[in-house]
């Protein structure tokens, strides 16, 4: 069963990318923030990362930048962006994420 892991503050959010996963039969964890990210992602890597970019404690790019210098082979990761400034998207690819996605989906 593939896994995906979850980062984003919103609970909303977070809910719903989970459900039509699930529905799909992925294993999917959630976490709210990057170093909750980081530690669930330690504790059991994933085959797929959504993170969202801004977050309060540690943001997406942060915790993107962490995972890429610990393992830098890890699977892909998708920065999230809930803001019109699409210049953070493109920090978010230059530390080493795959995709990115516009908020609101």
């Amino acid at each position: 069963m593939l896994s995906v892991l979850i980062v984003d503050d919103q609970v909303q959010v977070r809910q719903l990318i989970r459900n039509p996963l699930e529905g799909a039969r992925y294993h999917v964890e959630e976490a709210r923030d990057g170093k909750e990210g980081l530690a669930r992602y330690h504790e059991q890597s994933a085959d797929l990362v959504l993170m969202d970019v801004l977050m309060p404690d540690q943001d997406g790019l942060g915790a993107i930048t962490a995972l890429r210098r610990k393992l830098p082979r890890c699977s892909d990761h998708c920065g999230t962006d809930g803001i019109d400034v699409p210049n953070f998207l493109d920090v978010a690819t230059m530390v080493g994420t795959r995709r990115t996605l516009q908020k609101p989906f």
